[in-house]
């Protein structure tokens, strides 16, 4: 029905920048809070950033000042600009929408999709 497909990840090298995107398909008619979460292998999963439809935003302490989150609502879209990277940032980041209202099947019937959850992506720092 929907999906939320990220791009972007990879090899950074300590102190460079990346930019991570994550794009929802489907019929989508609106999005409310998008965000971004990061986990390393072992340990819990943990918010990055948040975005609301408005362009509210949220930051974890430890990525405050050095990465930047966007939307675009036309293109149901969110990004993530990392800038002055640390290998501490390595993880596999995950998009997330907390609600999202689409439409489904033949007649476009309105349906809601909950703290949905896109596939992940890995950045990789290195020192």
């Amino acid at each position: 029905q929907v999906q939320l497909v990220e791009s972007g990840g990879g090899l950074v090298q300590a102190g460079g920048s990346m930019r991570l995107s994550c794009a929802a398909s489907g019929r989508v008619a609106s999005i409310n809070t998008m965000g971004w979460y990061r986990q390393n292998p072992g340990k819990q999963r943990e918010l990055v950033a948040t975005i609301t439809s408005t362009g509210t935003t949220n930051y974890a302490d430890s990525v405050k000042d050095r990465f930047t989150i966007s939307r675009d609502n036309a293109k149901n879209t969110v990004y993530l600009q990392m800038n002055t990277v640390k290998p501490e940032d390595t993880a596999v980041y995950y998009c997330n929408a907390d609600r999202i209202l689409y439409y489904s099947g033949a007649y476009g019937s309105r349906s809601w999709a909950y703290n949905h959850w896109g596939q992940g992506t890995q950045v990789t720092v290195s020192s």
